[in-house]
């Protein structure tokens, strides 16, 4: 009997956290055997002791100190060791694992990215951010330690499925939605409220990824992941908007040939694929794809003027340096704010324009950062500007 998988979830209570535990739970013939080893929330205390308990894990950790007593309160007696704060955070994900689900959102991920990467565990990596802020360390960091990125959001999970002769790569090519507002008028996105915002056609997902999407800001981070990911640079990076969802991403190879993966809009298939890599294993009991059931598969450039968000990624990505970090931490405050009901949809990437020009527009800031250090250095002047320009604007 082979020995059993060993994973830890960090994001557990989100959508891609749940996700992968309920492929977890629902072990079927031919799959592998799962053993949780540490589960992380922010917040949601309840739904991380259940989680916990369900999944008998060694470990549970709640970044909010405060909700550490809660936490300790509801798995008393259960044998799952309660935990709190960044410190436990990085512990947890240090932990002996061979898969480390990256669930987190945000540059708030990238400490625990960081720490699963040093212990050399496969990374199943959903937390965009922290490749895009800290791509090149953490290629470095886990050339060191043997760890391998098993990247799970759907676009960059399909091109690492088809990915099988890099050097003859023309293009990658990442699909989109297209989100909420794929046909609306600008101005009708002027007066988009929170909740069309996070009303995805597609998929479930949390709000910041959800308003991201609406930006298609959540695109132009893909884009910027991808090329880290895959090392290839930004003109060989198409975007498409394909509004069913169905094809995931596709690459193109240099004989004329694109392959694509296609599937329905579901996290558990490529969270099932990296959970077993380098083998598959089944999902019973999932709906199937049929093509002729949906009859019809659309294909559209994405609207420049509607959706800047892309612009700015190409151009943060091109000139490298901080400039990723700068616009993610631009974004990650702007759309807080208009969770918060402060700004307007579209003040969105106008703030994280203001910021990465300002930012582009000093020749000394823009080096590569040469530690972590650095990028959070520069990740805090970007939140710092961004919440000065929004001050200004209210």
């Amino acid at each position: 009997m082979s020995n059993p998988v060993l994973v830890s979830v960090l994001g557990a209570t989100g959508s891609v956290g749940a996700s992968a535990l309920d492929v977890i739970a629902n072990q079927s013939p031919g799959a592998p055997a799962f053993e949780v080893v540490a589960l992380s929330a922010n917040t949601n205390v309840a739904g991380l002791a259940a989680a916990a308990k369900a999944s008998r894990a060694e470990i549970a950790v709640i970044a909010d100190d405060s909700l550490y007593g809660a936490l300790k309160d509801l798995l008393a007696g259960t044998g799952v060791v309660a935990a709190a704060g960044d410190a436990a955070l990085a512990e947890a994900a240090s932990r002996p694992a061979n898969v480390v689900v990256a669930g987190i959102v945000g540059i708030a991920g990238l400490q625990t990215t960081l720490a699963a990467v040093r212990q050399g565990a496969n990374l199943a990596l959903a937390n965009k951010e922290s490749m895009v802020c800290a791509g090149a360390l953490l290629r470095a960091e886990a050339t060191r330690s043997g760890a391998r990125f098993l990247p799970i959001d759907s676009e960059h999970n399909a091109i690492f499925q088809v990915l099988d002769r890099p050097e003859r790569v023309e293009k990658l090519i990442l699909t989109a939605s297209g989100g909420p507002f794929r046909n609306v008028s600008v101005g009708e996105m002027a007066l988009a409220t929170p909740e069309q915002a996070c009303a995805h056609p597609n998929w479930m997902m949390g709000a910041k990824i959800s308003v991201d999407s609406a930006t298609m800001m959540n695109k132009g981070l893909e884009l910027i992941e991808a090329a880290y990911l895959f090392d290839v640079p930004e003109p060989r990076i198409e975007v498409l908007v394909h509004p069913q969802s169905i094809i995931h991403s596709l690459v193109a190879y240099d004989d004329g040939s694109v392959l694509a993966q296609l599937g329905l809009p579901d996290m558990r298939t490529p969270i099932s694929y990296a959970l077993s890599w380098p083998s598959r294993m089944p999902l019973p009991g999932r709906e199937r794809l049929d093509l002729a059931k949906i009859g019809r598969l659309d294909f559209l450039p994405p609207d420049p003027q509607r959706f800047p968000a892309l612009r700015l990624a190409r151009t943060a990505v091109s000139e490298g340096g901080g400039a990723p970090i700068v616009l993610n931490g631009a974004n990650e405050v702007a759309v807080a704010a208009f969770l918060q009901r402060r700004i307007g949809f579209l003040t969105i990437a106008e703030v994280a324009e203001q910021v990465l020009e300002e930012f582009l527009g000093n020749p000394t800031a823009r080096h590569e950062p040469a530690s972590f250090d650095e990028v959070y250095e520069i990740d805090r002047w970007a939140r710092s500007r961004a919440i000065e320009k929004l001050r200004l604007a209210a």
